[in-house]
């Protein structure tokens, strides 16, 4: 039983020290066939189920080993692949710091120790529907993909600064955590092409800390949960080429009977899924960090569902991205947080956002609003409102120069005149009764249409009481004959001369009457002006 093999044995035949399955896997080895040891019974072929199998199904994962680290030749005309399926792997496959050249495919396998992989290097490893107690792969290098789907991970899956050559692919395995809450570690893990992991499930903390992903990431349909920590996704430094996707995904009737990728997920999410299709929702019990990410086209968070705690966050600090697709259902607690965040466009809905307290955007850019459904000005409103319990007027101009560029310049001025009111609050006594009458009188210039109907009612006052009035001319020889509405109208209107100001002499209350309006003239036609400059200043 010893396990040396010969140059005559690795030629020719097997070791005689092999079992019957052994010998069955080494033969289809060789011959680049799959190794088929299933009952054909769907309850007794579960891998995940406690009923346990037999030796006629067992290998032992030194004999693995072997096969994968200094197998046999093919046979003439053939590829030597190992391919499992319905076998049980017995014993702790270790292949750390080793160099697989065949394919690897095992489908429906049982591993009953730790699969150990660091610093391993593979062609491509598919492992499809396993149970593995836990995988240990840190710095793993694919020069293909890496395939993990429908598996069963009890203790957690280490992937460290691992390397994939194309994709990574683990579309609805479910994650146990180790012994440090982490259902998925793989800060540093570098993908050159998709990192799909759609409709997965964990139970611990999943951590891409400085990951980077070639093209997309999809997490679509996928339920994260970390009921013992802070954080159900901890990814900050992440970087995506294209998108990241925390939307639904379809489950058709095939999605767990295909064995080829992309293993029966159903896709086109946003559009009507096909009949028999069934929507899953992107779901998340615990915080999501996504601080200081690089995503090359958008953040797509269409109908996600966020359960946070009231210390938990959904943050995304310091983001930048083309498109904020923030189209997920309203948190009830916790908070969102965008301060830094650097968008172009914001594609959102009015029923997203949470309320007071539970929204930060300190220093949040963004150029283009895209509502979708109703989102009408006072929601906005509302929504810079919640992002601002004490006054800060950065949000409020951010919000009125993007309204302003799309063309919708009354827009533009009602939020600049709600954040003067906002800032009225803050301000002493003496302050806030002056901003009252401002406010009461010009709508703090943003309304030049008040303060022209202000001077129209002005004038007509002058005009009815000056009416009443004769005065004495300064010089009787050189004075213009006496009109009340030009008097009052060239009190009120500064710079502009009509001929009557300055040749009448007036006495007591009516000297204080002129000096009024012309006080009041000077306010209302700045402000008039002020207006019509912001108005030609449009565009």
């Amino acid at each position: 039983m010893g396990g040396a093999v010969t140059e005559a044995q690795r030629d020719d035949e097997a070791p005689d020290w092999l079992s019957a399955a052994e010998l069955g896997m080494w033969q289809a080895f060789r011959n680049g066939s799959t190794c088929d040891l299933r009952a054909n019974d769907p309850l007794a072929d579960d891998p995940m189920a406690a009923r346990s199998w037999g030796p006629e199904r067992t290998v032992r994962a030194r004999v693995v080993a072997l096969l994968l680290l200094s197998g046999p030749g093919a046979l003439p005309g053939r590829v030597a692949a190992l391919k499992l399926r319905g076998v049980q792997i017995t014993g702790e496959l270790n292949l750390s710091g080793g160099t697989v050249a065949p394919y690897v495919e095992m489908n429906g396998c049982r591993f009953d120790r730790e699969l150990r992989l660091p610093e391993c290097r593979f062609t491509t490893l598919r492992l499809v529907g396993c149970s593995i107690p836990r995988l240990e792969a840190a710095r793993l290098h694919t020069e293909g993909d890496l395939h993990l789907p429908r598996c069963r991970v009890e203790n957690g899956v280490r992937l460290t600064d691992a390397q994939i050559g194309t994709d990574l692919l683990i579309n609805q395995i479910v994650i146990g955590r180790d012994r440090r809450g982490k259902s998925l570690l793989a800060d540093g893990l570098a993908v050159a092409q998709d990192l799909q992991a759609e409709l997965i499930e964990t139970h611990g903390e999943i951590s891409l800390r400085g990951a980077k992903v070639g093209v997309s990431l999809s997490l679509r349909g996928s339920r994260l949960s970390n009921p013992y920590g802070k954080l159900a996704l901890n990814a900050p430094q992440l970087t995506v080429e294209r998108t990241l996707y925390l939307t639904p995904a379809g489950l058709s009737s095939q999605t767990y009977g295909n064995t080829t990728p992309p293993y029966g997920i159903g896709r086109g999410v946003g559009n009507t899924p096909a009949r028999g299709v069934r929507m899953q929702r992107f779901e998340c019990l615990g915080g999501i960090r996504l601080d200081d990410g690089r995503f090359g086209d958008a953040i797509d968070l269409q109908d996600a569902r966020f359960t946070l705690e009231n210390d938990q966050q959904l943050s995304l600090r310091r983001i930048q991205t083309p498109e904020l697709r923030f189209l997920c259902e309203r948190p009830e607690r916790g908070k969102v947080v965008l301060s830094g965040a650097k968008i172009v466009t914001l594609v959102d809905k009015s029923t997203s956002w949470p309320g007071p307290g539970q929204l930060s955007m300190g220093g949040f850019a963004y150029e283009v609003l895209v509502p979708v459904g109703h989102f009408p000005l006072a929601r906005r409103l509302e929504w810079v409102t919640a992002a601002t319990t004490e006054y800060a007027p950065e949000p409020y101009e951010r919000l009125a120069a993007v309204k302003r560029n799309s063309g919708e310049d009354s827009e533009a001025r009602e939020v600049l005149l709600t954040k003067q009111r906002r800032r009225r609050e803050t301000l002493p006594l003496a302050g806030k009764v002056w901003g009252v009458l401002q406010d009461w009188t010009v709508a703090y210039g943003y309304r030049p249409g008040r303060a022209a109907l202000w001077m129209a009612v002005l004038w007509a006052a002058g005009t009815l009481a000056f009416s009443r009035y004769d005065p004495q001319p300064i010089k009787a020889d050189e004075h213009p004959q006496w009109s009340a509405p030009l008097y009052a109208l060239d009190l009120l209107v500064p710079v502009i001369n009509l001929g009557q100001d300055g040749y009448w002499l007036l006495t007591g209350v009516w000297q204080w009457a002129a000096a009024g309006l012309i006080l009041l003239g000077w306010i209302l036609a700045t402000t008039v002006a002020a207006g019509a400059s912001r108005l030609l200043r449009r565009g």
